[in-house]
């Protein structure tokens, strides 16, 4: 058996090494990735209920949907302490990733808005 003092020994030895070797866990990286599709996808929905009920029509509305994902681009990035490699494999992830996937949900609640607020 170890005694008290060699068991901090290496307690603080294997302290030193977790600080210099940064691991990934796959599992969580899915989980914020999912959590960013989610993100997006919530975003989408309440752009486009915002673009509709403000009347936006044509490229104004598709502008305000690439507006509005940007914004979601860099509060995901403040969020993430603009590091993104202890929670993400790359940048990509939290720029790019779902930024052209919502663009349905949010043409589809964009119409729905516009059409019940301006329309009927």
């Amino acid at each position: 058996m170890a005694s008290h003092d060699e068991s901090s020994v290496s307690r603080k030895k294997s302290s030193d090494s977790v600080d210099e070797i940064s691991t990934f866990n796959a599992e969580n990286m899915q989980i914020n990735a999912k959590i960013i599709s989610y993100s997006r996808t919530f975003m989408s929905i309440i752009g486009g209920v915002i673009a509709g009920i403000l009347g936006f029509t044509g490229l104004t509305g598709f502008i305000f949907y690439f507006l509005v994902m940007a914004i979601m681009s860099v509060g995901l990035a403040a969020k993430a302490g603009f590091s993104a490699h202890p929670y993400f494999d790359s940048w990509n992830q939290i720029l790019l990733d779902g930024f052209l996937g919502g663009l349905l949900s949010f043409v589809l609640f964009w119409t729905f808005a516009y059409d019940m607020v301006h329309i009927f």
